[in-house]
């Protein structure tokens, strides 16, 4: 793909879901993400009324007369996108491939928190850190975080959740909302999500292709791990075979869910066949309800 081709893509994207981020989410994204907490802003005289907590006694005694501290909510926020960029990430049978519908989703966020004066950084893994984008704000930096998400070659095929966990631990200091956004074809992740999901507010999205859930009935069929690259021969006429695929595939949503409960995550699932808005919404409408 060409630099023309390139930007026009981009461009795209940046018009999609910079609308969508202004006119849908930016007023839920403010309302349900709080603040770090109360920030000293001015003093002011005292009023009938005021709290004699807030007293300022320095300045009271410099002017013989009480004045009062003034505070407010500090609204700033940073938004860390942490995601997975691993050839899994690669597969789509329908509307989207996972990585053109994460790179969306990543980008109604990112708007959504530029709309809020909020920083975002971006951390894409495999089953290595591939690259960490520091947070900043701007649209500028909005761009460049889409620009990687759709053409960094990473230098990795497979996925490591927890190595990623553990790197946003590590390198965020302050509070900050993450969303880790991937498949979760990964194992014994659980423990590094539950430190991150204690420090930072932490909400996982889930992408799927509804292909993934079962086999579909057509036979003979050669499938290929897109991670370790092995192939095997499936016949997906098995009855007894598609059967015990669609239990995994069962259980491993309930210990999914289960696992996000005891970490206490919020997770969202969104699949590459559906417009990825309205898992949005309600996940925003049911913040709000605890807010």
């Amino acid at each position: 793909m060409d630099t023309t081709e390139l930007l026009k893509r981009i461009r795209r994207i940046e018009i999609k879901t910079r609308a969508l981020s202004q006119h849908i989410f930016s007023g839920q994204y403010h309302s349900i993400f709080k603040g770090r907490g109360i920030a000293f802003t001015e003093v002011r005289e005292y009023q009938y009324g005021d709290e004699i907590r807030f007293i300022d006694w320095n300045v009271t005694a410099r002017f013989n007369h009480p004045y009062v501290k003034v505070f407010e909510e500090e609204r700033e926020l940073t938004l860390i996108l942490l995601i997975d960029i691993s050839k899994s990430e690669s597969f789509g049978t329908k509307v989207y491939f996972k990585r053109d519908l994460i790179a969306e989703i990543s980008a109604v966020l990112a708007f959504s928190a530029l709309q809020n004066n909020d920083k975002v950084g971006a951390i894409l893994f495999t089953d290595k850190v591939e690259k960490f984008i520091v947070p900043k704000k701007g649209r500028s930096h909005i761009l460049h975080i889409i620009r990687e998400l759709l053409y960094l070659t990473p230098s990795s095929d497979g996925t490591n959740i927890a190595n990623a966990l553990q790197y946003l631990y590590n390198s965020i200091k302050k509070r900050a909302i993450v969303f880790l956004i991937t498949d979760f074809f990964d194992t014994n992740f659980e423990e590094a999500l539950k430190i991150v999901g204690r420090k930072h507010d932490t909400i996982a999205i889930q992408i799927v292709d509804k292909a993934e859930m079962k086999y579909p009935e057509i036979g003979l069929i050669l499938v290929k791990d897109a991670e370790t690259g092995k192939t095997f021969w499936v016949d997906s006429s098995d009855k007894a075979l598609s059967n015990k695929y669609q239990i995994w595939w069962h259980s491993r949503q309930v210990a999914l869910q289960d696992s996000f409960r005891r970490c206490n995550v919020d997770h969202i699932q969104i699949f590459t066949d559906e417009q990825y808005i309205t898992p949005l919404i309600n996940f925003f409408r049911r913040r709000s309800k605890r807010v």
